[in-house]
């Protein structure tokens, strides 16, 4: 399974140049469908998916590919998840959105050795790809995380063991305020008395934000959606593992997103990500 491992992290490396050059000519397109959430799908979203599934359903030992973009799991091996195979959930392109206005996006890969969708502490790594002036790719394995550049479609590590700075300094809160929970709102105003506010819109990019310089991201329940609006399997839970591989803590409101027990592929859930302590403030809040 090691070796499989090592195989779809290089494979990200390896397309992530690709999906990146592939930008510029799908700025403003849009593919003229929604996902399975519901949302608007870009070309550069539809592009990215075929580039990631054509190559890591390739990969002997991936034996389940799932996507933001496909509506159910595919088998792409003969074994199983668990049995020295492999599954693999990807949001292709995050935070697509932003091509509009030229800023961050991303990809994020949870790689599981449970059949999907899979609950984050079945996670055997998780990595992003940040598509910001330069390339990199931050992994969580083995209980550490490492920070690499991309060059000409090859990882190289520029940071090992990467944590959360003790002194957190940003924060960066998703969804309309209006439609946040009171509990919510009465903690954003401690906190943004305390931290700079980082908001771009693109999670991978809020994230990095904070795993540079210590603090919270959080996309919570909201009055329009009360699961929240990210989704649990591409999104909060290898985010979550990469956190928490940091040094840093994770929250659906209640419990670590790496423990959520999943019920659907698509299923979404409130994700707060950052220093411990800010978390558990978090949790105390949203529990009065």
């Amino acid at each position: 399974m090691s070796d499989t491992v090592d195989d779809v992290l290089e494979t990200v490396a390896a397309v992530a140049p690709d999906v990146r050059g592939g930008l510029p000519g799908r700025r403003l397109t849009e593919a003229g469908v929604e996902n399975p959430s519901g949302e608007s799908v870009t070309a550069a979203d539809v592009h990215a998916d075929e580039l990631f599934f054509e190559a890591l359903g390739a990969i002997d030992g991936v034996a389940e590919f799932a996507s933001e973009e496909r509506e159910a799991v595919v088998d792409t091996g003969d074994g199983a998840p668990g049995e020295g195979d492999v599954a693999v959930a990807i949001d292709p392109l995050d935070g697509s959105s932003n091509l509009a206005s030229n800023n961050a996006m991303g990809t994020i890969v949870g790689i599981a050795d449970e059949s999907l969708p899979a609950a984050g502490e079945s996670l055997v790594a998780a990595a992003y790809v940040l598509y910001g002036p330069i390339t990199t790719m931050t992994v969580a394995r083995e209980g550490t995380v490492t920070t690499s550049v991309i060059d000409g479609g090859e990882a190289r590590a520029v940071e090992e063991d990467v944590s959360l700075p003790d002194d957190p300094v940003v924060y960066g809160f998703g969804g309309r305020v209006p439609e946040w929970p009171d509990a919510f709102r009465e903690y954003a105003r401690e906190v943004e008395s305390e931290l700079k506010l980082r908001y771009g819109g693109a999670m991978v990019g809020d994230v990095n934000q904070v795993l540079s310089y210590g603090g919270i991201f959080a996309y919570p329940a909201l009055e329009s959606a009360p699961n929240g609006k990210l989704r649990l399997q591409f999104e909060g839970a290898p985010i979550a593992k990469i956190i928490e591989a940091a040094g840093g803590a994770s929250s659906d409101g209640e419990q670590s997103l790496l423990s959520v027990e999943p019920t659907d592929l698509h299923q979404r859930v409130p994700v707060h990500v950052g220093n411990e302590a800010y978390v558990e403030r978090l949790e105390a809040a949203l529990a009065d």
